[in-house]
């Protein structure tokens, strides 16, 4: 689901704007409506329905009717996915720090 290079690109590009990132960590906490999460926010119902439709281009919620309300979910499975390809850079980074340490620790011996 999130190994294409453009799905990679859309789902990091969601975590690039501070508020979305807030809004997701809201959300991940219990399911809101879109009134609930404008709330705290010095923002017009329309500028925030745009970060959730950002986050949703990301696969990083899902929306739905709850009677006339939206109702926007976490989806923990695109979470997942970014973790584990984070991760891959993690490991390469810890690896070459590893052979760094290596390399002079050698030296000063």
């Amino acid at each position: 689901m999130v190994e294409s290079a453009a799905t990679l690109d859309t789902l990091f590009r969601s975590f690039a704007d501070s508020t979305r990132r807030d809004i997701l960590k809201r959300v991940c906490k219990s399911d809101l409506t879109i009134t609930e999460i404008a709330r705290p926010y010095g923002m017009s119902f329309a500028a925030i329905a745009k970060h959730v439709a950002v986050l949703e281009k990301g696969r990083l919620v899902s929306k739905r009717r709850r009677g006339k309300e939206q109702v926007i979910s976490a989806n923990p499975r695109t979470m997942t996915l970014a973790a584990a390809h984070l991760q891959g850079y993690e490991r390469a980074w810890k690896q070459r720090y590893d052979k760094l340490e290596s390399l002079l620790s050698s030296k000063g011996e």
